[in-house]
């Protein structure tokens, strides 16, 4: 594990689901879709869970999680943010979740939901990298984990100079750090 880097670990940007700039949150969903299917998983069983969003100069400007597209299509309105500010005095989840229940059955979160995903556009809810979710592919693997970890990043975007060239997931760390627990436990 010492002697691990970045780029050992990552999975390069040619393989991961990207879309451009302007796409639609349908788009981005399809996109994460295909990535899932012809992701090589030979190393590692997790599959992708964000779409990374690309600029007209096929640059990353941003990622949009699986939360994030949850997070998208949940109505965003007074009643809804009437309950997240009653969640907040310590009412009870069953509470909360029967109101949430209530607004769910007047509104139908889930319809129209191709609709509603054609016309989001996937910058409106992507999330923008900060300076702390950019490591050098040359980096350790343990000084990446120390920043996955204290960052609670669930993955790093890998750059080669002012270049990105794919991702270093959280769980692809992990598996590397189960792996080498076990290989120590048959020693």
């Amino acid at each position: 594990m010492n002697n691990f880097i970045v780029k050992d670990l990552m999975v390069p940007l040619s393989e991961y689901a990207t879309v451009q700039e302007g796409s639609t949150l349908f788009e981005a969903v399809l996109a994460l879709e295909k990535a899932q299917e012809e992701f090589d998983n030979e190393h590692t069983p997790y599959h992708h869970r964000a779409v990374l969003i690309l600029n007209q100069n096929k640059k990353v400007i941003g990622k949009l999680s699986q939360l994030g597209v949850l997070r998208a299509i949940l109505p965003k309105n007074e009643r809804t943010q009437q309950i997240e500010d009653i969640s907040r005095f310590g009412f009870s989840t069953s509470l909360i979740n029967s109101l949430r229940e209530k607004s769910r059955l007047e509104e139908g979160i889930l319809d129209d939901i191709y609709k509603k995903a054609t016309r989001m556009k996937v910058e409106d809810y992507m999330q923008t990298p900060s300076e702390g979710e950019y490591v050098d592919e040359k980096t350790s693997i343990d000084t990446a984990m120390y920043q996955i970890v204290i960052g609670t990043h669930l993955s790093l975007i890998v750059t080669r100079g002012d270049e990105i060239v794919g991702l270093l997931r959280m769980s692809d760390v992990f598996a590397a750090v189960f792996h080498a627990m076990k290989s120590g436990e048959l020693t």
